[in-house]
C-alpha cells in the first residue's frame, strides 16, 4: 500500500506543514530592536545601560568589551534608555569597581540602575512600535553631559531617514584646558564645569529661547555636527529610522577623505578588502570581530538577523508545501 496516495496521509502532511510553519514564524520573529555593541577602541571600554523610567531592564546593566570584540543584546518595542562607554575601569582597594570616566557609581560591573557620571558619551534611543505599527525610533549622541570617547550609532535595515550619527572625533584632544578631566581623558560639558544657568540651561535659562549655544557647545558642534552639544539641540540631533536594528560603535574607523565639505556625518571607512568595518558573522552573538566585515556588509544591505530569519521560515515552508501537493 502507498502510503502517500493516501488521503489522510496528506491530510496529516498539511497539518503538519502548518503547525511547523507556526513554529518557524514565533521562534523566528524578532520583536522590538538588536543592539550590537563593538569596541574599535584601542583599550578596553565597558559599557553601561540605563533603562529609561518604566522601560524593563535589558539581559544586562553592564558588560566588558575587550578591544576588538563586540556584543548584542535584545530590547523590545517601545524601549527607552541609553548606553555609554566607561574607560579605566578596575577594583579599588575596597574590592569596588571604579571608573576614571563614565563611571555608574555601582560599584559593580553591572550599573543596576544607576547612569553615567559625567562626562560620558551617550546615545540615547527610544524605540516605536515597529514597522506593523508604522511608529518611528528616535535616537541621538548626546555630548551635553561631555565627551569621553567617540562612539556612533548606525541602523540596520528599517526604513525612513535612518541616518548614521555621532561623534568620530577625540575631542579630549582638543578639549580646552578649563573642561578637561585629569590628564586628558575626557573632556566636562560647560554646565559641568561652571554650573551656572546659563551653561546649563536651567532658571531663567530654562527654554530654548532663553538658553542658547555657547561658545563650547559651539566648539563641540563644530567638530561633531549630528551630536547633541546642548539642552536645545533637538533640530539637528535627533534622527528616526522605523523597525531597524542598531549598531554602537566605540571609537570607529572613518576616512576623511569620504567626508563631504557640507555633510561631515560619518561613513565607514572601506578596509583592504573593500567590505568595510570589521564586525561580527550573523551567527554569532559576542566574540572577536571577523576582518573582513562581511557582517557589516550584509546589515548595511537590511540583512540583519531578523531578514536572516525570515528567509529561513519562507524557505523551509516552501519546502514543506511542495513535498505536501507532489504527494497529494
Amino acid at each position: 500500500m502507498n502510503l502517500f496516495s493516501s488521503s489522510s496521509w496528506s491530510l496529516s502532511l498539511v497539518i503538519f506543514t502548518l503547525f511547523v510553519s507556526s513554529l518557524l514564524l514565533s521562534s523566528t520573529d524578532v520583536s522590538g530592536s538588536t543592539f550590537s555593541f563593538i569596541n574599535k577602541c584601542d583599550y578596553t571600554v565597558w559599557p553601561g545601560i540605563l533603562a529609561s523610567s518604566g522601560s524593563p531592564t535589558l539581559e544586562t546593566t553592564g558588560f566588558e568589551l575587550s578591544k576588538g570584540t563586540y556584543r548584542t543584546l535584545q530590547a523590545p518595542t517601545g524601549w527607552s534608555g541609553r548606553f555609554w562607554g566607561r574607560t579605566l575601569c578596575n577594583l579599588n582597594g575596597s574590592d569596588q569597581w571604579v571608573c576614571e570616566t563614565g563611571d555608574c557609581g555601582s560599584g559593580q560591573l553591572e550599573c543596576n540602575g544607576a547612569g553615567a557620571a559625567p562626562p560620558a558619551t551617550l546615545a540615547e534611543f527610544t524605540l516605536g512600535s515597529g514597522a506593523t505599527s508604522g511608529s518611528d525610533d528616535f535616537y541621538d549622541v548626546s555630548l551635553v553631559d561631555g565627551y569621553n570617547l567617540p562612539l556612533v550609532v548606525e541602523p540596520s535595515g528599517g526604513s525612513g531617514s535612518c541616518v548614521a550619527t555621532g561623534c568620530v572625533t577625540d575631542l579630549n584632544k582638543q578639549c580646552p584646558t578649563e573642561l578637561r578631566v585629569g590628564n586628558g581623558q575626557a573632556c566636562k560639558s560647560a554646565c559641568e564645569a561652571f554650573g551656572t544657568p546659563e551653561y546649563c540651561c536651567s532658571g531663567e535659562y530654562g527654554n530654548p529661547n532663553t538658553c542658547r549655544p555657547s561658545v563650547y557647545s559651539e566648539m563641540f558642534k563644530s567638530a561633531c555636527p549630528r551630536s547633541y552639544s546642548y539642552a536645545y539641540d533637538d533640530a539637528t540631533s535627533t534622527f528616526t529610522c522605523m523597525g531597524a536594528d542598531y549598531i554602537i560603535t566605540f571609537c570607529p574607523s572613518y576616512s576623511k577623505s569620504q567626508k563631504s565639505s557640507r555633510d561631515s556625518s560619518p561613513k565607514t571607512t572601506e578596509g583592504e578588502s573593500g567590505s568595510g568595518s570589521s564586525t561580527p558573522t550573523s551567527t554569532q552573538s559576542e566574540g572577536e570581530m571577523l576582518a573582513d566585515g562581511s557582517w557589516l556588509a550584509g546589515l548595511a544591505a537590511g540583512d540583519s538577523t531578523r531578514n536572516l530569519a525570515s528567509a529561513i521560515t519562507v524557505a523551509a515552508t516552501t519546502t514543506i508545501l511542495i513535498l505536501t501537493f507532489f504527494y497529494l
